[in-house]
């Protein structure tokens, strides 16, 4: 199958597959753009990130923070909003903690950013220090409240934060030898700060969350002996889409049109940044093999904004359902062409763009008669 990009930006496709076991032709289109200051227009960057081909981690997978998830989902039914970065205190003033907060639209996140400290034990109980001051603090959610409690010598007693298992400060067993200066995390909810190690608390990070944590795979169906029997190698018949949102509940919107206002606190050094999503249409259109073709306009859905690296990126998808196979397809078509281009297609014609073009293809035909 062929894939004419005319986006500015980058773009692919891939097989899907719905639990029904029909297939679903996808295309991604993404595209990197300049963290702009504030009221600077927005702009693409000059280098266009790839597309993601498989989900990376902030170190060892399945024992650190989801960093990129693949940008192949089939299909997402809400738009993910996710953020990597840190917090920076206001005015580079040293401070133990500091509040960060992202808005995109209507829709808002906030959470507090804490220095590093630990669980002390004592004849009181169990109580945490007080946290360091700092000008800039990564999060993920490697620092989100969470983690495994795996010190018991009785292995059927180990336990999991299974909202966060790879994160800090969750301990089962308040033994002092296990709890005595363990880290806490370095964030927390602002209402609700983390003072018990076996308390229940929100992890707290803009990043994905991952596959197999408790408040995403119950959504990936169910992988039993009578789906074994009966089903494999297809999707069982319980998985429900919302399985391929990549951020929390609270990060999922309705899908951006584009032109929304976003709002950064704390997350850059100049404190409060301001910008406004740009208004791109991707239209796409599935040609068919036997004529006759397929217009849509491929959704907003996922939004990375990476201000460490003064980089956000968007990334558009369109899926199709297949009567068959992907080779009912043979061609597809990101972006806008001109009405030039669209006339050849009509005429059975190749098109070129200028005279500049045309010659080289007719010099490239000499050169391979006389070869």
């Amino acid at each position: 199958m062929e894939l004419i990009n005319a986006t500015r930006m980058i773009a692919g496709y891939t097989m899907g597959m719905e639990p029904s076991g029909r297939e679903l032709l996808v295309v991604v289109v993404k595209g990197t753009f300049r963290l702009p200051k504030n009221g600077d227009e927005v702009r693409l960057h000059e280098e266009q990130l790839p597309l993601v081909m498989a989900d990376t981690f902030t170190g060892e997978p399945g024992f650190s923070a989801p960093m990129y998830e693949v940008d192949f989902a089939p299909r997402k039914l809400r738009c993910d909003i996710l953020l990597l970065g840190s917090a920076y205190a206001p005015g580079s003033r040293p401070a133990q903690r500091v509040p960060v907060g992202l808005r995109i639209g209507n829709w808002k996140k906030t959470f507090m950013v804490v220095g590093k400290r630990h669980w002390e034990t004592g004849l009181a109980g169990v109580h945490a220090t007080a946290p360091e001051s700092f000008t800039v603090q990564p999060f993920s959610y490697d620092v989100a409240f969470g983690g495994v409690d795996n010190h018991h010598e009785d292995a059927s007693k180990h336990a999991a934060f299974m909202r966060n298992p790879i994160g800090r400060g969750f301990h089962k067993h308040l033994r002092s030898e296990w709890v005595e200066g363990t880290p806490l995390p370095n964030t927390e909810e602002i209402s609700h700060p983390v003072d018990k190690p076996d308390g229940e608390y929100e992890p707290m990070a803009f990043g994905p969350v991952g596959r197999g944590w408790e408040q995403r795979i119950k959504y990936g169906g169910t992988y039993d002996q009578d789906w074994i029997d009966n089903t494999f190698p297809f999707l069982p018949t319980d998985f429900k889409d919302a399985y391929y949102q990549a951020a929390p509940l609270d990060q999922q919107i309705a899908f951006p049109q584009g032109g929304e206002e976003v709002v950064l606190v704390n997350l850059t050094s100049v404190g409060r940044l301001s910008f406004k999503l740009p208004q791109i249409e991707v239209p796409v259109v599935f040609f068919r093999k036997k004529s006759g073709r397929h217009s849509t306009r491929a959704v907003l859905d996922t939004v990375v904004i990476q201000p460490d690296k003064d980089i956000f990126s968007l990334t558009w998808r369109a899926s199709l359902p297949l009567k068959r196979n992907m080779f009912e397809i043979p061609q597809v078509l990101a972006g806008k062409m001109s009405r030039a281009w669209w006339r050849a297609r009509e005429l059975g014609k190749t098109y070129y763009p200028s005279l500049a073009h045309l010659r080289k293809a007719n010099k490239s035909e000499v050169e391979e008669e006389a070869s």
